[in-house]
Formats: structure tokens, sequence, C-alpha cells
């Protein structure tokens, strides 16, 4: 503090010592007229301390002294990012079967069932109270900021919304009790969503999360749909990718031996596992399947067509298809050089007869003849 002091009196004094020269320039300060003792008795403010009209340096500083802080900017940012995180709700997105009891599941949780607004049938929601929330909301209406919610899908994703990390293994129970084939390794996807009613536009969006200005079950719904295909489309990725692996490693094989042994049973299961992951994700999954809340309302297919782009779902299904046809054309390869061995083996059964019929037809004519000469 008493360096600055010092720095404030040196330039009070410059200031005084400027002042009293003549300036030869209209734009200059120039100096004011001489006030006399009587005037400084008849005006109390005239001894107090005398302001400026420019910013002074001195009082930004003094805090800054005082907190003994060298970064002025430090509150500001930290605020920044937490405003930025405050009003987020979690979202996590699992794949853990594949097939769940929808009606089953509906049954025991009717309570908790929120009604359809379509009607699609691949897919439940249920609401949960959630009275631990700490989470605000700017208006005192309904909200769906402040319950948990879940929505199941048939096909084995569960999106969970509001749901902390502790309570989590609870609601995949509730969803495993109704569930068949499920998974050794279950998949899982995190995002956020945050509701912001003063937003311009209907939807923003940020880095790994989207602002909404109305979040309503059917954004929730909309939201789940997209998390939840996916998550199984990674699934089914990933299912893909070891077909691709193992006709690799076969093609690898045959390189190095220029043959293959592979029989014809595992061969028929390889296309059908390539067919079934194929058909899982057009009509099971549902991919390309237009959702009917995002028909009926522009805001909704906004946000449907924005998480679309955002996870690329198109562009992995293309991914999957390129890989599909790589898998079908080895599997047509080999089953073409398994078509050629069996038509080989059957024209040397077909030698083989022929050959056994001339022995015969031989051994026949060489008896009779023998017969006849006796």
């Amino acid at each position: 503090m008493g360096r600055w002091r010092a720095v404030a009196a040196l330039l009070r004094h410059n200031q005084l010592l400027n002042s009293s020269k003549p300036s030869s320039s209209p734009c200059l300060w120039k100096r004011p007229p001489a006030i006399t003792s009587h005037q400084i008795k008849a005006s109390p403010f005239l001894n107090s301390r005398c302001f400026s009209a420019f910013p002074s340096p001195i009082s930004i500083y003094n805090n800054d002294s005082d907190s003994g802080s060298g970064d002025v900017y430090q509150s500001y940012d930290f605020g920044t990012k937490e405003e930025e995180d405050k009003g987020k709700i979690p979202i996590k997105a699992y794949f853990l079967s594949t097939s769940i009891d929808l009606k089953g599941m509906q049954a025991d949780n009717l309570c908790n069932v929120v009604p359809p607004t379509s009607r699609s049938t691949n897919s439940i929601a249920l609401r949960f109270p959630d009275p631990s929330s700490g989470i605000p909301t700017l208006d005192e209406r309904e909200s769906v900021s402040n319950c948990r919610f879940m929505v199941v899908f048939q096909y084995g994703s569960a999106v969970l919304f509001n749901v902390d990390d502790n309570d989590v293994e609870s609601y995949l129970d509730m969803v495993r009790r109704h569930a068949s084939g499920l998974l050794t390794e279950m998949r899982k996807d995190d995002y956020a969503v945050k509701e912001k009613p003063l937003l311009t536009e209907e939807m923003k969006g940020g880095p790994d999360y989207i602002v909404l200005k109305t979040l309503d079950t059917n954004s929730i719904r909309i939201i789940g749909s997209v998390l939840g295909q996916s998550i199984a489309l990674d699934y089914f990725v990933s299912q893909v990718d070891k077909l691709v692996e193992e006709f690799a490693g076969i093609n690898r094989a045959m390189e190095k031996t220029g043959t293959f042994t592979m029989h014809r049973k595992k061969l028929f299961q390889l296309v059908g596992k390539a067919n079934s992951n194929l058909a899982d994700v057009i009509l099971r999954v549902g991919l390309f399947d237009r959702s009917e809340i995002a028909w009926r309302e522009a805001r909704y297919a906004l946000i449907y067509e924005y998480l679309r782009e955002e996870y690329e779902v198109t562009q992995r299904f293309g991914n999957l298809d390129f890989k599909l046809k790589f898998v079908e054309h080895n599997i047509h390869f080999l089953q073409e050089v398994m078509q050629n061995r069996r038509s080989d083996l059957l024209e040397w059964c077909i030698i083989f007869l022929l050959t056994l019929e001339n022995i015969l037809s031989i051994y026949e004519i060489v008896r009779e003849s023998s017969g006849g000469s006796l």
C-alpha cells in the first residue's frame, strides 16, 4: 500500500506542474481559473480529495494488494466454469442385453410408467422421485429436472437421466430382472442435458451436452432413443469387427498355405451371425425408423437430427455396412471353394464307380470266355 500512495502523490505533483504551463492545443485540458480563499471557505466540497474523469490504475490494484493474490481473473474464470456446469443433468446410456421384456417391466412398475405419447412399442419411460436433487429450476412449474428418468428399449438399451453413480446399479438391476441374453461386458456412454428457459433458440449444442429451452418427457424420449441406438450400434459394430478379424485370419492362413480348413457348419454359423447383426440393427434397433414425436413437432425434430449428427449414426452404419460387405464377399468366396471341393469329390466318386463298373464288365467277359473254352 505504501508504494502505491507514493506513486499517487508523485502523479498528482506532476499533474500540478504540467497544469502551470500554458496549453497550445485547444484539445488539451486547460488550467481552471484561480480560486480565492473566500470561495474555498464557501464550498466545503473543494476541501475534499480531487477526482479525475480518467480511470486511476491505483484503485484497480488496491484490492489485489490487500488480498495478497496476483491473479486478478482467477475468481472470474472459476465462476464462468461453475455457471456452465450448473444445472446439467447427467445422462448414462447402457447396452446390457440382447432383449428386454417391456411388458413384464411395465407391470412391475405401473406407478412409475410415463404415459406414452406415440404408438411406438419398442420402449417405455419410467419416472422416479428424486428428493435429494439439488438442481435449481427457474420456475416453480412441474419440471423434469427434479425427477429421475429411465428409458428402456426392447433391443437391450437403458438410458438413465439424473441418476447418481451410486444409484446406477439399483436401476440396472430392475432391467436385468426382465432381460435375456445378458452381455458379459456391458457398454456405457455418458452425455448431459441442460435446461435454459431464457435461451433464444429451441436448442443449442455444446461439448458433450445439449442445452434445451424446455426439457420435457418428449425431449427425454428423443434423447434416450438416439443414445440407446448409438450404444446398441457400438455393440453390433464390435460383433462385426470380430467377424472381420476372423476372416482376416483365414485370409492370412490361405496366403501362407495356399488352402484353408473350415467345416461347412462353421461357415454357415458365420453367415447366420453376419445376417442377424444386420437384421437387428435395421429391424430391432430401428436405426432408420422415423421418430413419431420428431415427426409431429419441429423442435423435437431439431433435437433428433442434431443428436444423430452429433453421434454420427448414419456414418457409423455406413462403416458397419462396408464391413458386412467385406464379410459377405469372403463368405461367397469360401462357399465357392467348398462347392468346388464338393464337386471335385463327386467327380472322383463318379470316376471310381465307372472304373469299378468297367472292371466288373471285363471280369465277366473274361469269365465267360474262359468258361466257353472249357
